[in-house]
């Protein structure tokens, strides 16, 4: 027998051993209390106090044979671990609606997930938190610094932030009330002095007192006047004279909303119709400019681009847009000198460099529409595209050697039921800090001046219409009562509205935003001193560039003064 038969035989012999004592006799009945431990093994002691042996998975050790060891177990195959929830959020493509930390202009913001493309490389159409809609864009993932969860983890801290303060902002304030004295003042007493009940029981908080003073003038004179019904009392004191007594009251002019006159379902609709721009940038002449908002351009004009255009070239003479720059270019070529360098319509303006332009919208519908469409992109709430022929466009250009460059333009209808005398304004954003919009403005009123009317902006305005609108009426009227104040002895407010074609009710408001405007038996009168004038057209000075009267060349259209109730000629000055 060879070397490797004999090492055959023994290898099995100690595999027949090894099976032997690794599976139990049950025929035997030998003591199995210490067997003795077969050749080849190692020994194992069992303790007296525990007479059964070691289960193979509390006491394992590892056996000489670890060849043979090896094929007796065979794992099972590792299961894919389920990623949570929360990683989940965070992989590619973001979900809708999921807020995120992204860079804007070197600082991080929050902001929510509008929109996305379903491929890579992937890009988010965002919404800035706190930030109005204009400001919505489109960005790549390399902007992103902080993923959904990490945001919302964010955002939740920040919250709970803001109602700690909140709540301690209230604790502190509910330690304090004002109690009515006898002499017409108000004294400060300690909510945390609980031992005089009769005390608690004179508490009043602030927005009791407002409640009560308003209940006084509902009691002295009701009003039907808007602004006494639902103002917040500042300040009131009683007089008493030889020819007057009453309750002298100013009350705080309400705050302009612009989204008043839409419910809360309109609104939405809007909002989801509009809530991503179809035009990234707009090309106008020498400037590119970042679209605000969205615009219903046609529909065959935006398949063409696939849905979203990223520059849209507009032709500043005729207003003709185009998705490629080639396309505008060639236009310009087959015009050749025919192309005209200026608006359509009628030049009634001419001052410097600044000149005017009347465009008739049922005369030059293509032009007045683009110009409704070009405007949209700027404007989030615009109605007016298609019929545009109750309408007159007034185009605002700057003159130079190449021709007449739209910076700007307003609207308004032909006549009025409600007295508007400017219906859309926008100074286009690469001429804007200029004080067009203040020139635009103080033309809508020389124009009601001409026609011998008083007139308001439509409403409700905008954010930046009323940023517009504001400073032009403080301004305006400010400047006449310090001209006129030492020439009359008492101004009426119809007799300020008469002399500026200022509204009335704008009138009020904006002496309400002064805290010059005084209520005595419910009449409005006009509370300011010469010094207090003085101060108030430094704050507000009237700035250029201001409209020359003397320079505008134009005729309003002819309607009866009888069934105009907003010609001045029907205005009456009021008691007082």
């Amino acid at each position: 027998m060879n070397a490797s038969t004999k090492s055959d035989t023994t290898k099995q012999t100690n595999e027949d051993v090894v099976q032997k004592a690794t599976t139990p006799n049950t025929n035997s009945n030998t003591n199995l209390k210490n067997p003795p431990p077969p050749k080849g093994l190692a020994a194992v002691n069992i303790p007296k106090n525990n007479p059964q042996p070691p289960s193979s998975t509390e006491n394992k050790k590892p056996e000489t044979t670890t060849k043979h060891a090896s094929h007796a177990h065979v794992s099972a195959p590792p299961q894919q671990k389920q990623q949570p929830p929360l990683k989940r959020m965070d992989q590619h493509p973001f979900a809708r609606s999921s807020n995120v930390e992204v860079m804007w202009q070197g600082v991080p913001k929050f902001a929510q997930v509008v929109d996305r493309t379903s491929q890579p490389p992937f890009r988010y159409y965002v919404h800035y938190r706190d930030f109005n809609r204009r400001m919505d864009e489109w960005i790549t993932v390399d902007r992103i610094v902080s993923v959904p969860s990490v945001a919302n983890a964010k955002l939740k801290a920040i919250e709970k932030q803001k109602q700690a303060k909140k709540l301690a902002l209230e604790r502190q304030s509910s330690t304090h009330s004002y109690v009515d004295q006898s002499d017409g003042t108000e004294a400060l007493i300690d909510g945390a002095d609980g031992n005089s009940k009769e005390s608690e029981a004179q508490r009043t908080t602030r927005r009791q007192k407002q409640k009560r003073a308003l209940a006084e003038i509902s009691v002295d004179g009701s009003s039907d006047d808007p602004t006494v019904s639902t103002g917040v009392v500042v300040q009131r004191q009683k007089v008493s004279d030889g020819n007057q007594s009453g309750m002298v009251i100013t009350v705080a002019a309400e705050e302009m909303d612009e989204h008043e006159g839409l419910d809360e379902e309109s609104l939405r609709e809007h909002e989801e119709v509009t809530k991503v721009k179809n035009v990234s940038r707009v090309e106008l002449g020498k400037y590119q400019m970042n679209s605000w908002y969205f615009s219903p351009l046609p529909k065959e004009f935006l398949a063409r681009a696939g849905g979203v255009i990223d520059v849209l070239y507009v032709c500043e003479f005729s207003l003709n847009f185009f998705i490629r720059k080639e396309e505008l270019l060639r236009f310009h070529k087959k015009q050749g000198k025919s192309l005209m360098r200026h608006p359509p319509g009628n030049e009634i303006y001419r001052n410097g460099k600044l000149s005017m332009f009347e465009v008739d919208g049922a005369e030059e519908k293509i032009y007045c529409q683009n110009l409704c469409y070009i405007a949209k992109l700027f404007l989030d709430h615009k109605t007016l595209y298609f019929d545009v022929d109750p309408f007159l466009f007034y185009v605002l250009c700057e003159v130079d050697e190449r021709g007449f460059h739209p910076v700007g333009y307003f609207s308004k209808e032909k006549y009025s039921d409600v007295g508007y005398n400017l219906a859309c304004i926008l100074t286009f954003p690469s001429h804007q800090r200029k004080g067009y919009g203040r020139f635009l403005i103080d033309f809508s009123y020389e124009l009601s001046k001409a026609e011998e009317k008083v007139g308001s902006p439509e409403k409700p305005m905008s954010d930046l219409g009323q940023q517009a609108y504001k400073p032009y009426w403080t301004s305006t009227i400010v400047d006449f009562l310090r001209n006129h104040s030492s020439k009359v002895k008492s101004l009426s407010i119809m007799e300020i509205s008469v002399q500026t074609s200022i509204m009335a009710e704008d009138i009020i408001f904006t002496l309400n935003q002064l805290g010059i405007l005084k209520l005595i038996n419910n009449v409005y009168f006009i509370a300011a001193s010469s010094e207090l004038l003085e101060k108030l057209a430094k704050q507000h000075p009237v700035k250029n560039p201001r409209v020359d009267a003397s320079k505008l060349h134009w005729s309003p259209y002819l309607t009866e003064v009888k069934k105009d109730k907003f010609s001045i000629f029907s205005k009456k000055r009021s008691v007082g």
